[in-house]
């Protein structure tokens, strides 16, 4: 008699799909209608958010409109994966399971980077405050990762990859590394400029371009979703506590 097979838990379910396109829909919503909510009562934005002005233009400066666009757009995207079939990349076991992937991540990110250099704080020149610090982390995690993981490095892989031609196994792995690099200095000299920038300074820069690497390997290996929630709450930690 065949052995019955042990129904799969959410957990081991979270594990084995990882972070798939309507997973990481699911699973970012929170960051960003958290960050939109937050965000238009701080004199200051992420440098990477193109979304805010223009709700801000759609809600004619209203406040209360554009607390409702923000919530609309989250129910709606919230409402196209229940339709789709997709409810259950919405259930509260699947953030918990993404925000513990994401503090172990961070944690792990914070000790690498104290063996580079020395702790120094990712994003420098924010707001003070505990809630300026707090929807600033959520813009960085969610904006960011959106502009150096999935637009630099993911599409930009694709098009290198795709110019270039047929090549051997190891040699894309060489070139995924070198982009993954480049991204990662891309990522950290971003820091440095803007109004918000800091002034340049060697360790800064190479503890900010080990987190960039960082990212890209959770992106690569684990999903948009779980870098989005290490890179917010790295975020929050550092300047938080």
């Amino acid at each position: 008699m065949a052995k019955p097979v042990a129904a799969e838990s959410e957990a081991q379910r979270f594990l084995r799909e990882g972070s798939g396109p309507w997973a990481d829909l699911a699973l970012t919503l929170p960051v960003f209608v958290g960050y939109h909510l937050g965000v238009v009562f701080l004199p200051v934005r992420n440098a990477a958010d193109l979304v805010t002005r223009e709700l801000t233009t759609l809600a004619e400066n209203s406040i209360w409109q554009y607390i409702g666009l923000t919530l609309g757009i989250g129910a709606a995207f919230a409402g196209v994966l229940l339709m789709l079939g997709r409810g259950h990349t919405l259930r509260a076991s699947r953030f918990v399971y993404v925000a513990i992937e994401g503090i172990v991540y961070a944690v792990a990110m914070r000790l690498a980077g104290h063996y580079v250099v020395s702790q120094l704080a990712l994003v420098g020149g924010a707001p003070d405050g505990r809630f300026s610090a707090l929807v600033m982390s959520l813009g960085a995690g969610f904006y960011e990762e959106i502009a150096f993981r999935v637009v630099l490095f993911g599409l930009g892989l694709r098009l290198i990859l795709g110019l270039i031609g047929t090549l051997p196994r190891a040699k894309r792995t060489l070139v995924a590394l070198a982009w993954a690099l480049s991204i990662a200095f891309v990522f950290s000299g971003w820091h440095y400029v803007g109004d918000l920038g800091e002034a340049f300074e060697l360790r800064s820069f190479v503890f900010r371009s080990v987190c960039g690497l960082a990212f890209t390997i959770i992106y690569s290996f684990r999903g948009f979703a779980p870098a989005v929630w290490t890179h917010t709450i790295y975020d929050a930690w550092i300047l938080l506590f």
